[in-house]
């Protein structure tokens, strides 16, 4: 039950030798890589061997694993004890050699950069040392240099899920106390690259889309609310995306995800187009209320209009001195004066009058008609400034936003996949 070795003052040699059959897992919030490898090990047992032609040319037998001395080893990155499915009996050659592996699921740390996330490539170590040996009782050697670990694990990869696998690295440290010593350890860093697929479809295209909308929504008309009502909506999609992106990484990231940056820019621009036609919409409703305030008491040629009241209401006719209005209009000493009256206690205006009153009626509701049209063109010169103002403004801020979203994709997308 004693390290197997006729000299104390020999170390034991251990081979060890890692294969990874699958990429269960890896969790960016947890920092957490969960693989499942195949662990064997081997050593020689100097106390047990036998000539094979005095054995009947048996060369190898499977015994009890519990009967023999096996390494302490350690896994220094896990963070639980690993499921497995490893025999129970050791295999034991003819020259003392014996040879352990079993499977098992592990479940370490590893310090993950997701700066470049979803395009990045992460890269998990393995530590494997004795516990209570040091380096001069046993040492600890790897089986198979980085290209056979490599070739090995690709050869038996049976799942690789959301991530891919690259390459497996070995290479030996020495883990050193100074009062109790140095300890061999085999370190194995295991390089994985996430697929992207998922998150472009999911999270980055979306994002981009709602910015094509908001880019799209500066061609809608600025006099109405249903152009900052959109973009208040699109606004809110952010938000949620936002939100999405929280719960995927880390708490304390190393770097900040260019992810990140891609989210909260985007978000600024569109909040920047937000206020952008906030001002636009004020600056035309002032052209707007300016335009509801103009006198409106002169016509076109510079005459003096007919008196009008609030409501429904039709000027006279010069030809025959005749008025409808909303009270009653009525003919004293060639005055056209107006009156306060109900329109019961009217007289009847077409009352012995020549011709057809319809057609009357008609003629006086054209010329108002005609009178009406000459206002716009009148007003347009004393309240138009605002509005240029404002289509200025639009047009502008389209270019220069269009022009920024652009460079900052081109960057961040070259940042993003090659630099």
């Amino acid at each position: 039950m004693t390290r197997p070795t006729r000299d104390w003052t020999t170390p034991t040699v251990v081979y060890l030798d890692v294969f990874v059959y699958a990429i269960l897992s890896v969790q960016e919030k947890s920092q957490t890589f969960i693989p499942y490898i195949w662990v064997m090990t081997s050593w020689a047992n100097e106390l047990l061997s036998w000539d094979p032609a005095d054995f009947c040319g048996i060369h190898q037998v499977a015994v009890p694993g519990e009967l023999l001395w096996k390494p302490d080893l350690f896994l220094y990155e896990t963070m639980e004890k690993g499921e497995g499915t490893g025999s129970p009996f050791v295999l034991l050659k003819h020259d003392g050699t014996v040879v352990t592996d079993g499977n098992q699921k592990v479940m370490s740390m590893c310090a993950m950069d997701v700066h470049k996330f979803p395009f990045d490539t992460q890269k998990c170590t393995l530590s494997f040392s004795s516990v209570i040996h040091p380096d001069n009782e046993i040492q600890l050697v790897p089986a198979s240099n980085s290209s056979r670990a490599t070739q090995n694990a690709l050869e038996i990869m049976l799942s690789q899920g959301e991530w891919e696998f690259i390459n497996v690295t070995v290479h030996t440290d020495k883990l050193i106390f100074q009062e109790l010593g140095s300890w061999d350890k085999v370190v194995y860093t295991i390089t994985i690259r996430r697929v992207p697929l998922l998150h472009v479809l999911t999270f980055i295209l979306p994002i981009l889309f709602l910015l094509v909308l908001d880019l799209a929504s500066f061609f809608m008309p600025d006099t109405r609310g249903d152009k900052l009502a959109f973009k208040v909506t699109v606004l809110l999609a952010m938000s949620v995306l936002l939100l999405i992106l929280t719960d995927t990484l880390p708490c304390k990231p190393s770097q900040t995800p260019l992810i990140a940056v891609y989210v909260i820019v985007t978000f600024a621009f569109m909040l920047l187009s937000v206020l952008e036609t906030i001002l636009v919409m004020y600056l035309t409703e002032r052209d707007v209320m300016e335009s509801a305030g103009t006198p409106q008491g002169h016509g076109a040629g510079g005459g003096t209009r007919d008196h009008h009241s609030e409501g429904l209401h039709l000027t006279s006719d010069e030809g025959n001195g005749k008025s409808v209005e909303r009270g009653c209009i009525c003919k004293a000493n060639g005055v056209h004066q107006q009156e306060a009256l109900p329109l019961t206690g009217c007289p009847d205006p077409y009352e012995g009058s020549e011709g057809n009153p319809t057609t009357h009626l008609l003629r006086l509701i054209l010329q108002e008609l005609q009178r009406g049209v000459q206002r716009p063109t009148q007003e347009h010169g004393t309240s138009c400034h605002h509005n240029t103002m404002a289509r200025s403004i639009n047009t502008t801020f389209f270019l220069l936003y269009l022009l920024s979203i652009s460079l900052f994709l081109i960057l961040l997308f070259l940042n993003w996949v090659y630099w």
